[in-house]
């Protein structure tokens, strides 16, 4: 398939959102990095009782991911494979495994990145569904990615070997 070149806004937004979560940048882990190499026991150990595990933030990620792309294509709610929103707790009945998880994060991440490479240069500025400006709204979740990678690595240092 041939690339289309983006908009110069538009591929500051996909670079952005690349960054937080999988490209190499200048401010270290993102949030694929920080999921690197982890095995479920890492994912699933809780620093205190009623504290969100790794496995809880993963899955929080990609809902949000899958919350933005929602809002930037229209999609209808209800779309997202677990039931209920924002955070779910892990491991759970479902049986979904910790690698099943990390593919839907991936697979969120996909959806994402292709809306935003979609935006109208012109929309912008628009609200998107609520207060703040579509742009707002991509700058918000590759800044959620890094505050979550964040929590992840200081996550992984805690947990006693």
């Amino acid at each position: 398939m041939p690339r289309i070149a983006l908009a110069p806004e538009v591929k500051v937004l996909v670079d952005l959102v690349d960054e937080a979560f999988d490209r190499r940048s200048w401010h270290g882990t993102n949030l694929r990095g920080s999921l690197r190499g982890l095995r479920e026991a890492d994912a699933k150990w809780r620093p205190g009782a009623g504290r969100h595990n790794i496995w809880e933030i993963a899955v929080h990620a990609a809902y949000w991911k899958y919350a933005v792309w929602r809002r930037l294509t229209g999609g209808k709610r209800g779309q997202f494979p677990h039931e209920g929103s924002n955070w779910f707790p892990r491991p759970d009945a479902s049986g979904r495994s910790w690698r099943e998880d990390l593919a839907l994060l991936g697979e969120m991440h996909a959806r994402l990145r292709e809306a935003v490479a979609q935006l109208d240069p012109a929309a912008l500025d628009r609200r998107a569904k609520g207060t703040v400006t579509t742009a707002g709204l991509v700058r918000g979740i590759a800044a959620h990615d890094l505050y979550h990678a964040g929590q992840i690595q200081l996550l992984k240092r805690l947990r006693p070997r």
